[in-house]
């Protein structure tokens, strides 16, 4: 593991969020939403209404811009949105999860908690300065994020699917 569980999961969420951008839009319906809420185990309220739909895609574009940037932007988003929501990080015990850091109350509402749980995560990544983790896939028609959690640093693609399609470029580049 290279960051603390609560971390990664906080990044896989978010880098999941932001790649939902991408063409064909992945998080269109309530329905989705509720899927990424479940498969990303959130806690708290959750609405699962239209208006929150839009809120959690309007964050899209500034957790991209956090997870993409150099360490000094990175350093004053994470601070902006900490600020913005008021974040008191506390430690927190819930279900089969040991102790992690939730950051606001349960009473927030989704998109708050999403971005602070990003910013949260993001402190460790700048504090390791291990931003080299984050990064935007290799394939040159896709601007998907990566995370790369694996031990040597490998990981070039945001999918299987991208990843395929340029080995299959490769391959038949050699063929020729």
């Amino acid at each position: 593991m290279v960051f603390a569980h609560d971390t990664e999961a906080a990044l896989l969420a978010a880098v999941e969020l932001v790649n939902s951008a991408e063409d064909p839009d992945t998080l269109t319906e309530t329905t989705q939403l509720e899927e990424f809420f479940h498969r990303h185990d959130y806690t708290g309220v959750h609405t699962g209404d239209p208006a929150e739909l839009a809120a959690v895609r309007a964050l899209r574009g500034p957790l991209r811009s956090m997870l993409t940037s150099d360490r000094a932007t990175a350093v004053t988003l994470v601070n902006e949105t900490l600020a913005e929501h008021r974040a008191l990080p506390q430690l927190v015990r819930h279900g089969d999860v040991d102790y992690h850091v939730h950051a606001v109350p349960n009473q927030a509402p989704l998109p708050v908690r999403i971005a602070v749980e990003t910013a949260m995560a993001m402190i460790d990544v700048i504090r390791a300065d291990d931003l080299s983790r984050l990064s935007v896939c290799a394939d040159a028609d896709c601007q998907g994020l990566v995370l790369d959690l694996s031990r040597n640093r490998s990981r070039r693609y945001c999918s299987t699917a991208c990843g395929n399609r340029n080995a299959v470029a490769a391959y038949r580049a050699r063929q020729r």
